[in-house]
């Protein structure tokens, strides 16, 4: 059948793609391989003139991959399933590129796209090791390449394409929109039909989600290269690889941290968990191969400067890799579903991406092992008065720490492996931080301290001489932000709340000391203090993790005792209002006491561009620097099958701190009123009771001045006096009246608008008794009402500036250790 108005050129040319991308790359496997292994130059030089023109071609396969695909999103051929799965009509251009990556072929085209940046890089830089680092370099991008292939091979299908088309996935039998109910049979003119695509997932149009993934898959992509040099070496039995690897293992910390943080700021600004970590599955697994790649680089830096760990070296860099792809299996096999609210879901490809991760952590393991006992290592052991002692003991710290977070992460698969049934822990926040906390104290201790070491050997007295200083100054600082700080977490013990303020000391003694030694021990030198200055980034990361987690304090107290919302289960990880308790109600114009701040519901407005409905909350600072701003936090309706509203936080920023809210529940007057008022009859000074408390009646006034603009001079207006005084003990006045205009009456009805109370004086009874009848309406129509959640983050712009400062280190010893190798070998700490 001729399907009507489909594209199937854009697909077909993306196929083409696909395929040579394929076999390009196994040809430049096999290309590189003959040329790591044989030993006549000429016949090296022919193999790799071969291999690195495949490499050509299949760099061109990738870029014209993301081209293709790229045209089919932007165009809304949603006849392509990937197009109508991830992108619709009404998607912001700068979201086109997260459409890639929602989906799993997208980002496997990620992946391979920053290993062509980087293999030619590594063709241009690796000189003698080009050859054997290429050729694992290759062969993942074979692997990567069968990812996006989607075909059948003896049955077996062998990855998925994002060129297929919808009616090619099953849907013709089971899509209304193929059945031809009039004539029977398929509909060949279906597309007039499928007028839009289901759309990117509302957490997923932010614009932190444009540039967070292609950062991260490069620091993911970035590791093979520590690994690739280290496979070289083990198969050419030649060490010398480690000073060519180390600023490529320096490259690729920086940037997969900046991608694990810029994750974090991303979760802060559009999660509604009130943070920006929460040791989510998905969080761990990028977060783990950056410790042991951590502590791979302060290995092999131990073996350039002293000769030993060349063989924890290898391990570090084997391993990284290896949880990469262990990562990888996680978070795109569907068995975090349950424990992650972003894993990936499951595309059938499980036994592929296990394929995916043995043939690459089996073989190497196996190499390393076999390999081990051939691998240069010094027998005598390190002084305890060395540097390269305390920065094994660091990288073993951090291995260990690494250890401990996939193991727990790894829940589901001892479960689905094993047939067991371990419950994750309730509160899965505690269960990691009363270990990581420990690390943290360790880390920045040896942070603080090992710098001031010499390799091989140091004498006492030089380092109590250099260290004292910086440990006094470091002891009083954390002591005044102890006493003066107010760091009082009782949440989890006083042992807990101990350990608290020993690692603030132990990170703010990481800053000072590092920053002490660029002015002592490197004589203020600071372009050979990149590893000070990360040093100092990362402290600063620890102390603003420590106070702004410590000190996170909610401040949407609910006092009103009004609540849309019901106790909510804790273990539902969805969940972002958490405790109605945690939550105020607003009512919209009406000004609500909490705490610190008066704070009004001004207004909400629907913005047709980015589909959300931003709220305008007005917050009135009660102290006498008058602490006033605007707060705009949206919500966005739920698409992929979600139910409701998908709530994106906002964040008044100050230097010391952050106020963060975001929506937990809202509702509007969009429907009709339908309460009645009942009538009650009462005298002056009676009470009569309403559901959420009780009104007086205190008095009738005519004509009163206060309430001129609401008659005409001809007019009488005759007032009821009214107090409404809700369970809570607030006061609320109202003003109901009867107009009285020759024989014409009408009724001025007042409400109360945060107890859903309409009044209106219907007519005075008995004028000597001074009773009276009055309508009282309880309506929940008579206003919009919203519910949010406050929190006060205290210094967390401590934690982002050391981002950034410990990025710049990192970046500063790359170029500091790449001159140093073009020189020939400076050594560099």
């Amino acid at each position: 059948m001729n399907y009507i108005g489909e594209h199937l050129l854009p697909g077909q040319i993306g196929h083409f793609f696909a395929v040579l991308s394929l076999m390009a790359s196994l040809l430049a496997t096999i290309a590189f391989a003959k040329a790591f292994r044989t030993a006549d130059p000429g016949q090296k030089q022919g193999w790799l003139r071969l291999a690195r023109a495949v490499f050509f071609v299949e760099t061109v396969c990738v870029v014209g991959l993301f081209a293709t695909l790229y045209y089919i999103i932007s165009h809304h051929y949603f006849e392509y399933q990937y197009a109508y799965k991830h992108s619709d009509k009404g998607l912001q251009v700068q979201y086109l590129f997260a459409c890639f990556w929602e989906g799993q072929e997208g980002s496997f085209m990620l992946w391979s796209f920053w290993h062509c940046v980087l293999g030619w890089v590594l063709i241009r830089r690796s000189k003698n090791w080009e050859a054997g680092v290429m050729m694992v370099v290759s062969f993942a991008q074979f692997c990567l390449a069968t990812m996006i292939i989607g075909i059948y091979f003896f049955g077996f299908k062998v990855g998925s394409s994002p060129f297929v088309l919808l009616r090619n996935e099953g849907f013709l039998d089971s899509a209304p929109i193929f059945q031809d109910v009039v004539n029977g049979g398929i509909r060949a003119d279906y597309l007039r039909l499928l007028k839009d695509g289901t759309g990117l997932n509302t957490l997923l149009q932010n614009y932190w989600m444009v540039i967070h993934p292609p950062i991260l898959f490069l620091g993911f992509a970035s590791t093979i290269v520590p690994f690739s040099y280290a496979i070289a070496g083990l198969l050419s039995k030649k060490h010398d690889w480690i000073k060519p690897a180390l600023p490529w293992a320096s490259f690729s910390a920086a940037v997969l941290g900046t991608g694990v943080m810029m994750g974090a700021a991303w979760a802060y600004e559009s999660l509604s968990f009130g943070g920006y970590w929460a040791w989510d599955p998905v969080e761990n697994a990028s977060l783990v191969p950056w410790l042991t790649l951590v502590a791979g680089l302060h290995t092999n830096l131990i073996y350039r400067n002293s000769g030993y760990s060349l063989r924890p070296t290898y391990f570090f860099y084997i391993i990284t890799f290896s949880l990469i792809l262990y990562s990888t299996f996680l978070t795109r096999s569907g068995i975090l579903g349950e424990t992650s609210v972003h894993a990936f879901t499951d595309l059938g490809m499980n036994a592929q991406l296990l394929l995916f991760l043995l043939v690459f952590v089996v073989p190497s393991l196996v190499l390393f092992v076999v390999n081990y006992k051939k691998i240069p290592s010094i027998p005598k052991e390190e002084n305890t008065y060395s540097r390269e002692f305390w920065m094994f003991i660091g990288s073993l710290v951090l291995f260990l720490s690494g250890i401990v977070i996939i193991a727990k992460t790894s829940v589901p698969v001892f479960n689905k492996m094993f047939g067991t049934n371990i419950a994750p822990p309730e509160n899965p926040e505690l269960a990691y931080n009363r270990i990581q906390i420990y690390v943290a104290i360790v880390i920045g201790i040896l942070t603080a301290v090992t710098q001031y070491f010499k390799y091989k050997d140091t004498p006492r007295s030089f380092f109590a001489k250099k260290i004292w200083i910086p440990t006094l100054i470091a002891l009083l600082i954390s002591i005044a932000i102890s006493v003066f700080g107010n760091i009082n977490f009782r949440k989890e013990g006083i042992g807990f709340l101990a350990s608290i303020h020993v690692a603030i000391l132990a990170a703010v003694y990481a800053v000072v000391a590092n920053a002490a030694y660029i002015w002592k021990g490197l004589n203020g030198k600071v372009k050979a203090a990149g590893a000070s200055i990360a040093h100092v980034g990362f402290g600063l990361v620890l102390v603003g993790i420590l106070i702004s987690s410590s000190k996170k304090t909610v401040l949407s107290w609910n006092t009103t005792g009004v609540t849309p919302l019901q106790a909510a289960d804790p273990k539902d990880k969805g969940n972002a209002a958490g405790d109605p308790a945690e939550n105020i109600t607003l009512f919209k114009s009406v000004a609500t006491d909490m705490g610190k701040y008066m704070v009004t519901y001004v207004k909400d407005t629907i913005n047709p561009k980015d589909r959300k409905r931003y709220f305008e909350i007005d917050f009135k600072g009660k102290n006498a620097n008058r602490d006033d701003f605007k707060l705009y936090p949206d919500v966005i309706k739920q698409n992929k099958g979600g139910e409701g509203f998908s709530a994106n936080p906002a964040a008044q920023h100050y230097w010391y701190k952050d106020i963060f809210v975001y929506i937990t529940s809202f509702r509007e007057n969009d429907h009709e009123d339908t309460t009645s008022f009942r009538n009650r009859e009462a005298k002056t000074g009676d009470s009569v009771f309403y559901s959420n408390g009780f009104m007086i009646f205190n008095k009738v006034l005519v004509n009163p001045e206060e309430l001129r603009n609401r008659y005409a001079d001809t007019e009488t207006a005759v007032v009821l006096d009214i107090t409404v005084v809700n369970k809570d003990g607030r006061r609320y006045p109202a003003r109901p009246a009867i107009v009285l205009s020759g024989e014409n009456s009408r009724f001025i009805v007042d409400t109360v608008v945060s107890q859903s109370l309409v009044l209106r004086f219907n007519k005075v009874i008995d004028k000597e008794t001074g009773r009276m009848e009055i309508g009282i309406k309880e309506s929940g129509a008579i206003t919009d009402l919203i519910t949010l959640k406050v929190y006060e983050f205290p210094m967390i712009n401590v934690l982002w500036l050391g981002v950034v400062v410990m990025v710049v280190g990192f970046v500063m010893s790359i170029v500091q250790r790449v001159k140093s190798s073009n020189r020939g070998g400076l050594r560099v700490s």
